[in-house]
């Protein structure tokens, strides 16, 4: 035998025992020795700085620490539509195996997320869609109408059922915002013929920007008896302007938003009633979904998912729901932290 036939011999059985090639924490043994990849999904809200986003990371890495799965977040610093793109280009180049994106502009990100598809990558959305073929499945707070209907019928109570509101969003552009918006105005058209919606703004989901705006509607409109805002930032800033113009009270205050952020104005009574859902919740959802799209537990046609402690969910067409909305009230909002 030659002698370098017979070093070959020696190295040969060492390379059986060598783990795969790749970057740490990619692979995992798996039972009778194999090696298994852990799957890698990646989060993206539609800003990190917003409280709201930073609840459902907190959810959505309790998930992956469940799941045994790499995590990544990123996201933009405020709502920016071509951010949010460039980070799903660089997560096609790092090849994930999963993206959940909280998505700020409906059609302006649906061809990235196409292309993250056309890679092999599984797309789940959550909080605010794409368009359908730009996703297996939306994870949706509830469904638009139950919350176009809250927030419209706790208006028309706050209001007596007759008078002018004032509505502020987050942007125009942001696909579960104008969902909501539509089927505000349908409840509106529909039930309350004395109640008259005056005005629209968005704050680009800013509580500074929603207060200045809040303050112009206030002076624009006199006989203004309610501001709906419907993103979480525009809550406590709506409230901040009617606080400030002295019309606590005289001018109601309803809007989604995070009792932690506005557990003062609703003791002090200068907002009635908020409207939301577990927002850590929604992101812990979010990862399972994406994680029962990528290992084929989650199907089309399916009608209901297991999600870890959230136990069966059910589904919607295409729609994963967490639930119907909760009221948050002066009576209750303390035994809620987020």
């Amino acid at each position: 035998m030659k002698r370098s036939q017979f070093l070959a011999l020696l190295a040969a059985p060492a390379f059986a025992f060598l783990p795969g090639c790749g970057k740490s924490g990619d692979a995992a043994s798996a039972p009778g020795g194999s090696v298994e990849k852990r799957l890698t999904i990646a989060f993206l809200p539609k800003s990190k700085g917003n409280r709201y986003f930073s609840t459902c990371e907190k959810g959505a890495r309790a998930a992956a620490e469940e799941l045994k799965v790499d995590f990544l977040f990123d996201g933009p610093t405020n709502t920016d539509p071509a951010k949010q793109n460039e980070i799903v280009e660089n997560w096609i180049t790092l090849g994930v195996d999963v993206i959940a994106v909280a998505c700020e502009n409906r059609e302006g990100i649906s061809g990235a997320l196409k292309k993250a598809q056309a890679k092999g990558i599984k797309v789940v959305t959550f909080d605010s869609d794409t368009t359908p073929d730009a996703r297996s499945f939306f994870v949706n707070e509830a469904t638009d109408e139950g919350i176009g209907h809250a927030l419209m019928d706790g208006a028309a109570q706050l209001c007596g059922e007759e008078g002018e509101f004032a509505l502020i969003c987050a942007t125009l552009t942001a696909a579960n915002q104008n969902q909501w918006r539509k089927q505000i105005e349908a409840r509106l058209a529909a039930k309350y013929p004395k109640m008259k919606l005056v005005d629209s703004k968005p704050c680009d989901d800013q509580k500074d920007k929603a207060q200045q705006e809040a303050t112009n509607l206030l002076s624009a409109y006199p006989n203004l008896k309610c501001i709906m805002a419907i993103c979480s930032p525009a809550v406590p800033g709506a409230a901040e302007a009617v606080k400030q113009a002295g019309k606590s009270g005289a001018v109601k205050i309803i809007g989604l938003g995070l009792p932690s952020e506005n557990r003062a104005y609703v003791k002090e009574g200068v907002t009635q009633s908020l409207i939301l859902w577990n927002v850590e919740d929604l992101g812990y959802l979010a990862v399972q979904t994406a994680y029962a799209v990528a290992n084929g537990t989650l199907k089309a046609g399916d009608k209901t998912m297991k999600a870890g402690r959230l136990n069966e969910v059910e589904i919607d067409g295409t729609s994963v729901l967490l639930g119907k909305p909760f009221v948050f009230t002066k009576d209750n909002i303390d035994q809620f932290q987020f």
